[in-house]
């Protein structure tokens, strides 16, 4: 099963650059566990430490918005596309969320 996922900027420094990477996964979760296993650190920047997707950070599936798609456990399918984006915001806050995206 190959899933293409779009990479911002921000992450690419786990993707050796990369602006696109491929994975592999019945569900978002999985997706995510793979791409860590083969880009260590990025699970880290896209899930809390209580097992939730950060609330800076966008997740898409075919443009649909995972929140509504079941969060984590979002069903996907071999030629699907996953786009991440780090939520827009503003002013200290919205640095605040960069930083912690960084893991500075």
């Amino acid at each position: 099963m190959a899933i293409e996922v779009r990479v911002p900027t921000i992450l690419r420094s786990y993707t050796g650059g990369a602006k696109i990477v491929e994975g592999a996964g019945d569900t978002l979760i999985e997706l995510i566990d793979d791409l860590d296993a083969k880009h260590n650190g990025l699970k880290s920047r896209l899930i809390t430490a209580e097992g939730g997707l950060h609330r800076f950070v966008n997740i898409y599936v075919n443009d649909e918005d995972v929140r509504f798609l079941g969060a984590l456990d979002a069903k996907l399918k071999d030629g699907d596309s996953i786009t991440i984006l780090p939520a827009v915001a503003g002013g200290a806050l919205g640095f605040a969320a960069a930083a912690a995206l960084m893991g500075k």
